[in-house]
């Protein structure tokens, strides 16, 4: 079986943002103007190849739709196919080139593929001054966040956040943002902030878990873990979260658990 170890658990500088990986869910902002965008990456492994031998018999018939575009590039990036969801999604842009939802899923394929630059310059294409979608700003400030720039990262999602409050995905990449800087203590703040709100998914909710595993509270991580995924996962990503400790050497850092 396909273990998945959570990309947070991977050097911080390489964290997968939820702006890039999380399914974001609400629709009623006042400046929204994209479709909602999907992800499987905290899909349990097993599911998510089901999710793309579907996605991908469904491509094979409609290779021009739009939605069966966005849908396959996701499921792509979530087996770890970024370079081919970059590829599909190029293929979109020929088919639709002014397109603000394929824009970002391009976007999101590029940086998910490393290509920062580039993916820096389609958002910002997809990108309107004078009314922002919050969807793209989450996009660009977890592009800023991998490129190491999280102050700018933090005022995007600031920006975001003032037109679209209620978003547990903002709330959740501004965590994220401040783990990546290892400041653990406000990424626990705003990851819980964000898993109470309305849109929060499993993702997120990993992604809190993870920030409490790496401040040493085992028991509680494990527990919020268990709630998310199989067994055996869970305790693929404590063995993982105690390898990072112990390569970072900040065992004698934390309190909690042992």
């Amino acid at each position: 079986m396909f273990v998945r170890v959570h990309p947070i658990l991977k050097p911080m500088r390489v964290l997968l943002l939820a702006g890039v990986a999380a399914l974001v869910l609400s629709a009623c902002a006042s400046n929204r103007s994209s479709m909602a965008q999907p992800d499987f990456a905290g899909q349990p492994g097993m599911q998510s190849q089901q999710t793309l031998v579907e996605l991908t018999q469904r491509y094979k018939k409609q290779p021009r739709d739009k939605v069966t575009i966005i849908y396959y590039a996701a499921a792509l990036r979530a087996a770890g196919q970024s370079e081919q969801a970059v590829a599909v999604l190029e293929r979109g842009m020929s088919i639709l080139p002014k397109d603000v939802d394929i824009r970002i899923a391009y976007a999101k394929a590029l940086t998910a593929a490393g290509r920062f630059e580039q993916a820096t310059k389609v958002i910002d294409g997809a990108i309107n001054p004078a009314a922002p979608d919050w969807n793209a700003l989450l996009v660009k400030g977890a592009i800023l966040d991998q490129q190491g720039r999280n102050g700018e990262a933090r005022a995007v999602y600031a920006q975001a956040l003032l037109t679209a409050p209620n978003e547990a995905s903002l709330e959740a990449n501004l965590g994220l943002s401040y783990a990546m800087t290892n400041e653990l203590e406000k990424a626990e703040l705003h990851l819980r902030k964000a898993v109470g709100m309305r849109g929060a998914n499993s993702q997120i909710r990993q992604n809190l878990a993870l920030v409490i595993g790496l401040q040493g509270r085992f028991d509680e991580c494990r527990a919020l873990f268990a709630r998310e995924l199989p067994p055996d996962q869970v305790e693929a990503n404590m063995a993982y979260i105690r390898a990072l400790l112990t390569q970072q050497n900040r065992w004698d850092l934390i309190k909690g658990d042992t």
